[in-house]
């Protein structure tokens, strides 16, 4: 649900009833490595766009006068093959896949009764200033039918930088004998990029940072705030880049956790481990890489085994190297975590975040399809909307799920507050 605020104000002999957007779009900011290097702030300010296909999305993305144009792009319901096509303009798209291919400032956002790309995956190339959020991606696969992506949920490749992907759920159904591939994947120069409050689940591998031993120009990127539940390995598998991976649970990970390998870093922080098998190490090369280790818990069923290839980082776990965060943080303890998280993490949840203080906050509440109002208001004083000065002004605001409401012969418009 999102909010919209009614502002009435008076000139002589007139009345007036003014509807704008305060979007909890941009109720949160980017934070983590994608709010370093200028910040992430995808389309604020743009035009908003609604979209119940995969054509449609793509239609927006190529409808903008330029291919930097800010643009919000709202999305409800099923994304699927049978309904994405692609577009001509101001875009590169394509048939099969959702793509971001050479554009920049984009907001893709699940609202109404929610958004599922199903066996649909998003492809970001040579693309900045991206943010994802309130999404599900499922079921992507790179061999068998229908394929999408190379078989990632969300892929980001070739020149891309500061990117905000944030409550998602992305999920498959198995690992690569069935067909799929990774998560989330980052390759070939994906720089500055946060995954918070995001569920990744049932697949073979979470994702990377570098596809290759010559990929060596990715990262830095942030992982907070994630579940991680039933993955075999690479949560992530780091190449030669910087991570900072703090309060993510971790439950189910069959064969290797945390990679980083040949040079790759990891600082992880107040992270909590169940049932884990080497949930931390360097794995299947003699090409080492580093870790920097405080507060974590290592729960029931965490398994350290080595063998000539996988140096795990226990029993015994303690750092490798200091690593510097640039940007300021707080973590939650980890003994609340699971609780946290359950609360707060994936798509549905209506952006709820932690407080920092083993509690939540849901600052989005009824996002998802909740028809609940809420409401306040806001003595007689002048009003700036936007940049203009509205004098005498009463501000109230309700809660408005469906579209086509009129107040007083107006209807409700969408206007992006900066």
């Amino acid at each position: 649900m999102l909010y919209h605020s009614l502002l009435s104000y008076k000139f002589p002999g007139v009345f007036i009833m003014v509807a704008a957007l305060f979007s909890a779009t941009f109720a949160q900011t980017a934070d983590g490595f994608a709010g370093q290097n200028g910040g992430t702030t995808g389309g604020k300010g743009g035009k908003v766009v609604r979209a119940t296909t995969g054509t449609q999305i793509h239609q927006a993305l190529c409808g903008r006068t330029s291919r930097d144009e800010p643009v919000i792009i709202e999305v409800e319901g099923i994304i699927n093959h049978g309904n994405t096509a692609k577009a001509s303009g101001m875009c590169n798209t394509a048939d099969g896949l959702i793509e971001l291919k050479s554009v920049s400032n984009i907001t893709i956002i699940g609202v109404g009764s929610g958004a599922v790309f199903d066996q649909l995956g998003i492809h970001i190339r040579d693309a900045k200033n991206i943010i994802l959020r309130n999404l599900t991606v499922r079921n992507v696969k790179k061999s068998g039918s229908p394929t999408s992506n190379g078989g990632d949920a969300i892929g980001m490749e070739s020149n891309v930088s500061n990117v905000w992907v944030d409550h998602c759920t992305l999920e498959a159904s198995g690992g690569e004998d069935e067909g799929f591939d990774a998560l989330f994947d980052m390759k070939n120069g994906t720089k500055y990029v946060t995954l918070s409050y995001s569920i990744l689940k049932n697949s073979g591998r979470g994702g990377l940072v570098g596809s290759s031993d010559s990929d060596k120009d990715n990262g830095p990127v942030t992982f907070h705030h994630n579940i991680y539940k039933n993955i075999e390995s690479r949560t992530p598998l780091l190449r030669f880049a910087t991570a900072h991976s703090f309060n993510n649970h971790y439950d189910g990970l069959s064969k290797s956790g945390m990679n980083p390998r040949i040079g790759g870093k990891i600082k992880a922080e107040n992270n909590y481990f169940e049932n884990a098998n080497n949930p931390l190490g360097t794995f299947y090369t003699t090409d080492m890489g580093y870790w920097d280790v405080k507060g974590n818990i290592w729960g029931n069923n965490v398994t350290w085994v080595p063998a000539e290839d996988e140096f795990p980082a226990g029993p015994n776990v303690a750092s490798t190297i200091s690593i510097s965060i640039p940007y300021d943080y707080t973590l939650d303890k980890t003994e609340c975590l699971r609780e946290i998280l359950a609360k707060t993490a994936g798509a549905g949840t209506n952006l709820a975040v932690s407080d920092g203080a083993c509690t939540t906050t849901n600052i989005n509440s009824g996002m998802a399809g909740s028809r609940q109002n809420t409401a306040y208001s806001h003595p007689a004083s002048n009003f700036n909307l936007l940049g203009r000065t509205l004098p005498n002004t009463t501000v109230s605001r309700i809660a408005v799920t469906e579209k086509g409401i009129a107040i007083n012969g107006l209807g409700i418009q969408h206007i992006y507050s900066k």
